[in-house]
């Protein structure tokens, strides 16, 4: 086996990694993060919520179970870069059909191996999310100035660019029990598999959707789901004009920030954002706590006590992170009745803990509460 070449990452700041190539061989730009998870890379590679992002991945050695062809959440590998400590040496899963460095070197993902990820993570914990570029082969002179010049992710429009371009259709399982148009802002596999599971024919549509479009599908509900960039940069007046006409609501992640600005409420950059598997969030309107998956790095701004007027009704926080804070999520109430909800995390749990699974049983007895 040839011996990797060096390679280098290179953070806005200036501070420098030496390591060795990983994956493809050249160079990429993204906003560097890091991921607590200890498991699940292949679901995190093919989030499409990780677009334009290099991701430094925590645990220490990764790569053991390689890759197969049932786990991946989208059909391609969705960071800009990838960054690990030790890559496994061997893969030892039996549904494992390839290494992950073949995948990386296959779908031209630029990554780096060997660095000191513990020092880096805590680098980005104390400075923050950054811009970032990582260079093997023929490093530039210049190497700085091109991350420097490198797009910030404050102010980018993705969601259009990871998004389906024609609409398809997920079909219930056993009888189909409602219609939900799904928007897709960047929706992972396993989000359109679980509501299937519970009887939901689930018709997702490309991100630019109207509300024609959206009302065309005959919907019982509509979902918006995660996605990447800064929600800011989208149209909120399609969610707005369903809100307006009561159509039962369930958004996650980027469909959750879109919820909150459809509700009047601001959107903020997260210093470091939440990624991983076992961020513990609490659900006030139970007083039940969950161990659940994030993969954010914008929040919502609501007021974390009372609730708020709104043209559609009343808005309340309904989900918090118990390690700082963040609004998890929001409810809609008109006339005390529950109209829609959403959650900042993803209770697909591709990878994950399955404690939010129940938010998806929440949906049908909203919709199945407006149908009556």
């Amino acid at each position: 086996m040839t011996a990797p070449g060096p390679a280098l990452l290179v953070l806005e700041d200036g501070r420098i990694f030496r390591g060795d190539a990983y994956g493809a061989v050249g160079q990429t730009f993204g906003e560097a993060v890091f991921n607590t998870g200890m498991t699940g890379y292949q679901e995190t590679l093919t989030d499409p919520s990780y677009h334009r992002q290099v991701v430094v991945m925590t645990a220490p050695q990764i790569g053991n179970t390689g890759v197969n062809d049932e786990d991946g959440e989208s059909s391609r590998i969705w960071v800009s870069g990838y960054v690990v400590r030790e890559p496994s040496r061997v893969r030892s899963s039996w549904r494992s059909t390839r290494t992950l460095d073949e995948e990386l070197v296959e779908q031209g993902v630029v990554g780096i191996s060997g660095i000191d990820t513990r020092a880096l993570t805590r680098h980005l914990r104390d400075r923050g999310a950054m811009r970032v570029g990582i260079f093997s082969g023929d490093v530039p002179d210049d190497a700085l100035a091109r991350v420097l010049a490198s797009p910030q992710m404050l102010g980018a429009d993705l969601c259009g660019e990871v998004s389906t371009q024609q609409p398809y259709v997920v079909p219930a399982v056993g009888e189909r029990r409602f219609t939900v148009a799904a928007v897709d802002l960047g929706i992972k596999a396993n989000t359109p598999r679980m509501m299937a599971e519970r009887g939901i024919e689930v018709h997702v549509l490309p991100a630019n959707s109207s509300v024609a479009d959206i009302e065309a599908v005959v919907p019982d509900g509509v979902f918006f789901s995660n996605g990447p960039g800064d929600p800011s940069t989208y149209d909120v007046t399609v969610l707005q004009a369903l809100l307006a006409k009561g159509t039962p609501y369930f958004g996650i992640c980027f469909g959750n920030q879109l919820f909150g600005r459809a509700l009047g409420f601001g959107t903020y950059k997260l210093r470091y954002g939440h990624r991983g598997v076992n961020q513990p969030v609490m659900d006030r309107t139970t007083g039940r706590v969950e161990v659940t998956a994030h993969n954010h790095g914008f929040a919502v701004d609501a007021p974390r006590e009372g609730s708020a007027t709104t043209p559609y009704g009343e808005a309340t926080v309904s989900h918090v992170c118990l390690n700082d804070d963040v609004v998890e999520g929001l409810e809609l109430r008109r006339d005390g009745a529950l109209q829609s909800f959403s959650v900042q995390y993803h209770p697909e749990a591709a990878a994950g803990p399955h404690d939010a699974a129940y938010l998806f049983d929440r949906f049908c007895n909203l919709m199945e509460s407006a149908g009556a």
